[in-house]
């Protein structure tokens, strides 16, 4: 019996290491078949899934891309033409709003052919120019501008023409619809709706700047600016300055309505003036605000500083006498007044005649230190700063004598802003208090929180009775419009040309206050280098010019003003001297 040899069983296939490696990291060991299957499976739909979110991704990205310079966009819009709040006169009348306008940009990584593009572009609106727009379009920039404030016309045109990485962006513009008007107070603001002058760029100067730089100025709910100044006032002081500027051949005119109870200015022009809407116009040099960055020599309006001074200081009264018989000589220099009276005159006849010797003789009695003292005390030595950020400096002497004092009290030597006299003005009329002018609109609160009494009551209704006085018997007789009481001073100030002063070229003004018994208003009126007519018998001096302007705007003003004319009223003597010693 044979013996059975057992068969061994095929060996298995050696598997490569590098497989059983992977098999091992994949499933473990002594892992069966369907968990092989379901890893399998796993493995596929991560496949998918990495897949998805692969093509997911690049849509995200697409989009992204394609919005892009929508962000840039955005961006732009926030830095350079966010929104600004409307301003607005005290009866709610809009001086500067915000409107839409569309302004062309390029993208110059997406223009596929620039030169055709430039061709184009500039074909379709003629006033691009092209090698700024060449120039701009071949940069590496993501963004750039090529038309500001394009029309409408110019942006269908373009838009037609499809140009791959050209696109519109709607931009807020500053408009201005009183024009002129209100020019020299509202200012303008340049192409990326940036406050440069005036109202505007003391919005941007509180904050507004700052808020568009945050982001946060982006549409138009913000809070509307209310200005003191009154549109139908200004509108009519314009008009009666533009008729006395061509009537008298003036080279400028200008004017201020003025609350003497709050410092609120109700109306300022200054001409020639300027259209906002039209920037380049407020370039031109002789378009300054004459009233805030000009100082000039007030003439005999400064008179009214010298006898509140003296009257104050209780050394003098109204009765005091004053040596007018000849001219005052002070060493080389020679003092007269434009009409020899040839006699003694009393404090009245200084300010209703307008003495130079008078107001000079005045000043001396005071002293050289009393003299500046008060009138620093008047705010008349420093800078006025109101809202508006042009302002200028008075120009004082660098060494004050008693020359300076004795030219100084009757308006020469020394010059000031308009506005500068204006506030001083009103101190001398409202009970004494000095109020800084103010272009926002404020309460007699207010504006007694911060008032400074610089002289006292009784001096100041001696200076109401002055000015009524003047209107009355003086000066100022061709501005006492029937019905307002009116007072005021004249001034007739030679201009310095070439060192020396020129009789035949003169800034006039006029200062008015209206009703003298109870003052609220304050009207300047100034005319630069007026010419003789027949009308003014060949005379240039401030009462045949500016005093019946002045009356021609408190005429038309005092109504707008609420101020009811009241006739039959008893003379300065009796209505203000008397009432005053009678509450004293």
């Amino acid at each position: 019996m044979s013996a059975v040899t057992p068969v061994k069983p095929a060996a298995k296939p050696t598997e490569p290491w590098r497989q059983r490696l992977i098999r091992s990291l994949l499933y473990g060991r002594n892992v069966d078949r369907a968990a092989k299957a379901r890893a399998r499976v796993g493995l596929a739909m991560l496949a998918f899934v990495a897949v998805y979110a692969l093509i997911g991704g690049r849509l995200v990205m697409f989009a992204i891309g394609a919005d892009a310079h929508g962000a840039r966009r955005a961006a732009a819009q926030e830095v350079v033409a966010t929104a600004r709040p409307d301003i607005i006169d005290r009866n709610g009348a809009i001086l500067a709003t915000d409107v839409k306008a569309s302004s062309l940009f390029g993208e110059p990584r997406r223009i596929i052919d620039k030169d055709e593009a430039i061709e184009l572009l500039t074909a379709t609106v003629p006033d691009l120019d092209e090698v700024e727009v060449r120039e701009r379009l071949s940069s590496r920039k993501g963004f750039v501008w090529l038309k500001r404030e394009i029309t409408a016309k110019q942006q269908q045109d373009i838009h037609k023409l499809g140009i791959p990485g050209i696109g519109f962006l709607r931009e807020n513009k500053r408009v201005y619809p009183t024009g002129n008007e209100v020019a020299h107070l509202i200012g303008l603001v340049n192409i990326d709706n940036q406050g440069i002058a005036g109202m505007e760029k003391w919005l941007d100067n509180q904050g507004l700047a700052d808020l568009h730089r945050a982001g946060f100025a982006t549409d138009r709910l913000q809070k509307p600016i209310e200005l003191s100044v009154d549109l139908r006032v200004e509108h009519a002081l314009r008009d009666e300055l533009l008729k006395a500027k061509e009537k008298y051949h003036t080279k400028a005119a200008s004017g201020i309505v003025s609350n003497v109870k709050t410092g609120e200015i109700v109306a300022m022009v200054s001409l020639p003036d300027f259209d906002p809407n039209n920037p380049k116009e407020a370039h031109d040099p002789d378009r300054i605000n004459r009233l805030t960055t000009g100082v000039y020599e007030m003439g005999s309006t400064f008179k009214a500083f010298t006898l509140a001074m003296a009257l104050d200081s209780g050394k003098i009264n109204l009765n005091s006498m004053w040596d007018a018989r000849g001219n005052l000589h002070y060493g080389k220099f020679t003092i007269h007044d434009s009409h020899s009276l040839g006699r003694f005159i009393n404090t009245k006849e200084v300010f209703t005649f307008s003495s130079n010797i008078g107001a000079a003789r005045i000043a001396l009695g005071q002293g050289v230190e009393a003299h500046k003292a008060f009138l620093a005390k008047m705010g008349q030595l420093t800078r006025l700063r109101t809202e508006l950020p042009e302002s200028a400096a008075p120009l004082i002497p660098r060494r004050w004598g008693e020359l300076n004092t004795v030219t100084i009290a009757f308006g020469q030597g020394m010059s000031v802003a308009p506005l500068q006299a204006v506030m001083g003005i009103n101190a001398l009329v409202n009970g004494g208090y000095l109020i800084p002018p103010t272009f926002m609109k404020r309460t007699e609160s207010e504006a007694a929180a911060m008032a400074k009494r610089v002289i006292k009551q009784d001096t100041s209704d001696k200076m109401r009775f002055l000015m009524r006085l003047n209107a009355e018997i003086g000066t100022a007789k061709t501005a006492d419009v029937k019905g307002y009481y009116v007072g005021g001073k004249t001034g007739t100030s030679e201009k310095v040309i070439n060192g020396r002063y020129a009789k035949k070229r003169v800034l006039n003004s006029f200062t008015a206050i209206m009703p003298c018994d109870d003052p609220k208003y304050q009207i300047l009126i100034m005319l630069d280098e007026p010419q003789a007519i027949p009308e003014t018998k060949g005379f240039i001096t401030s009462g045949w010019n500016a005093v019946p302007t002045g009356g021609k705007v408190i005429e038309r003003i005092a109504p707008l003003l609420g101020i009811e004319p009241r006739f039959d009223l008893p003379p300065s003597e009796r209505l203000i001297l008397a009432a005053s010693r009678t509450t004293q």
